[in-house]
């Protein structure tokens, strides 16, 4: 009887010194197996609003969306901006290089210049990616190296159509004004593109410039007391931000204004030719997961849009007693009224 007990105890104490061995063996696999990698992080990085950015972050959201992606469930976003200041990209440049996102999406030149002097690693996508290789910032169009790539928004001859639509807005256009953002390191070359098309047409030009949102009345009241005919608006990061403070300063100063993004006409502008922003952002989508996929960003080449992009406000002409030539107005693509 003795015995049988003892042989029963010792069945049941190594029954459960099995089920403890099991039980140390299984948690910390069970535990391994809830341990899921890494979500991908993608930080924006914007010189303008987050209110200006709205439709821009909607139209890559939604490439992303095609390309398998949903925000929150298999990737994150930071989301940075510097409302039009630039002083304030190094340390929000320094901030996000220090969080160590996957990919770095630069909205613009100026954003990705600044993130590529904080970084050579870190994957940077730019659907405004303007001037690159003067910049420094690829090698080649065709084989970028390094860690940036994205879509280049401008096309040759670009200059030239703009001034070619001021003067059909404001018929007889002898001086034209031209409100810049030189700081921006993609502007000077826009200016001297577009002074170089006005000489060529015998046409005078008289610049003003703007490098903060305090600066733009002040330069529009400069064009104003020159007596400009029309207003050509670069295309910078800090000009696109404040656009509706741009278009409703012009419209008191009974000033035309003539830009390469319809977002300023949306914003109360008279007329934009240019490429379409929210196709460049659509677009940016497919580097990010080409990139998040393994390809370098160098192996990427710089893509160019194939449509330009005319918009009309027929409010803000009517407002300036300016009679838009139906001609024009079958052209367009957006018509404002």
């Amino acid at each position: 009887m003795l015995d049988m007990r003892r042989r029963e105890f010792i069945t049941l104490f190594g029954g459960a010194a099995a089920s403890s061995v099991s039980c140390s063996v299984a948690w910390p696999l069970a535990a391994r197996a809830q341990v899921l990698p890494k979500r991908p992080t993608i930080a924006w990085m914007s010189g303008g609003t987050r209110e200006l950015s709205a439709s821009f972050i909607e139209n890559f959201l939604r490439g992303m969306r095609e390309l398998g992606y949903v925000e929150g469930r298999n990737f994150d976003m930071l989301y940075r901006f510097t409302d039009g200041y630039q002083e304030r990209l190094p340390a929000l440049t320094e901030e996000v290089v220090r969080l160590k996102p996957d990919v770095i999406l630069a909205t613009a030149a100026i954003n990705a210049v600044a993130a590529r002097k904080a970084t050579s690693t870190i994957p940077i996508v730019t659907p405004a990616l303007a001037d690159a290789v003067h910049l420094g910032l690829i090698a080649s169009e065709a084989r970028p190296g390094g860690n940036v790539t994205g879509i280049e928004p401008y096309v040759a001859g670009l200059p030239a159509k703009q001034i070619e639509f001021a003067r059909e807005i404001v018929p007889g256009a002898g001086k034209i004004g031209l409100l810049t953002n030189l700081k921006d390191p993609k502007a000077p070359a826009q200016a001297q593109e577009l002074e170089a098309s006005a000489r060529a047409a015998k046409i005078k030009i008289i610049s003003a410039d703007a490098n903060q949102p305090d600066d733009l009345d002040g330069a529009l009241r400069i064009l104003s007391d020159e007596r400009v005919d029309v207003v050509i608006v670069l295309q910078t990061s800090m000009l696109l931000a404040y656009g509706r403070q741009i278009a409703a300063s012009a419209l008191e100063k009974r000033l035309p204004t003539v830009y390469g993004y319809r977002e300023h006409v949306v914003a109360g502008g008279l007329i934009s030719y240019g490429v379409d922003l929210r196709w460049c952002f659509y677009r940016g989508a497919y580097f990010v997961d080409r990139i998040l996929r393994g390809t370098a960003p160098g192996d990427l080449p710089i893509e160019f849009p194939t449509k330009m992009f005319l918009s009309v406000n027929l409010k803000t002409a009517d407002a300036l007693g300016i009679t838009v030539q139906p001609m024009l107005l079958g052209r367009a693509d957006e018509v404002i009224e």
